[in-house]
């Protein structure tokens, strides 16, 4: 678990990132939330805000009875949604700072090409 930020919102991205791998597909049933207190050694309450984050974006479900499940479309929901965030954290500030160092785009496609391998860096 990362220090820095709140348990809840850990655990409700470790499902996003399950379910963009495809560990949990759609349709199928998520640990429940005394499962993952349980393996985290946390509060039940903690891991149920986790899981309840995920149910009031629609990413998640509940079947009553039974527990919490997949829902259809949601690995696609949540590439689209990753794939927006990666483009604002990420792609508008390389390609301002690209801008503003006389990098065009050739360039910087050129740039990313040569990246350097893990051990060179």
């Amino acid at each position: 678990m990362d220090e820095g930020r709140p348990i809840f919102q850990q655990i409700a991205e470790q499902i996003e990132n399950d379910i963009i791998s495809g560990a949990l597909p759609e349709e199928t049933q998520v640990p429940s939330t005394n499962e993952f207190a349980a393996f985290l050694r946390i509060n039940p309450a903690t891991a149920g805000k986790g899981v309840g984050v995920l149910v009031d974006a629609g990413i998640l479900y509940k079947k009553r009875g039974i527990g919490m499940f997949v829902a259809h479309g949601a690995r696609a929901r949540l590439v689209s949604e990753r794939r927006e965030r990666f483009r604002d954290q990420y792609l508008a500030p390389l390609l301002a700072e690209a801008r503003k160092l006389g990098i065009d785009d050739e360039q910087l496609v050129r740039l990313i090409q040569q990246r350097p391998t893990e051990k060179e860096s």
